[in-house]
């Protein structure tokens, strides 16, 4: 038979999660951030990558959603890096960020589907991890 565990162990195990999930969020909004940021600098150099679908309802310039995609990633790259500092606001424009990631994916799906498609898988498991861990509190000293 196992000992109960005490209220610091729950809350140090509880502060893990929190921490362990928010650092996969970083992480990840980093890695879409940096992805978003070389598809939008191949988008602005008119790459030969990109396919362009006639009679699209969501028809954008393509050096345009170039633009998007590159202020996106560089937003997502420096929420990445509040999230390491754990801070609420970082939470926030986090989950915002990746919002604004999915959809401009989904938009901009008939000229590069299958990376739209990561993408949008990258940043619904951004906004997963920042929803579903707690928020950290602050420890209590007696």
């Amino acid at each position: 038979m196992t000992a109960p565990r005490s209220t610091t162990q729950v809350q140090t195990t509880k502060q893990q999660w929190a921490g362990g999930l928010t650092a996969f969020a970083a992480v990840m909004l980093m890695i879409a951030g940096i992805l978003d940021i070389f598809r939008g600098i191949m988008a602005i150099a008119q790459d030969d990558v990109f396919v362009t679908t006639p009679n699209y309802a969501f028809k954008f310039d393509l050096s345009g959603w170039g633009w998007v995609h590159l202020i996106l990633g560089a937003v997502a790259v420096i929420v990445g890096l509040g999230l390491f500092q754990r801070s609420m606001w970082a939470r926030v424009a986090g989950v915002t960020i990746a919002g604004l990631i999915i959809i401009a994916n989904f938009l901009s799906l008939p000229y590069y589907p299958i990376w739209s498609i990561v993408m949008i898988a990258f940043s619904g498991f951004v906004i997963w991890a920042l929803c579903v861990s707690p928020t950290e509190q602050p420890s209590r000293t007696a």
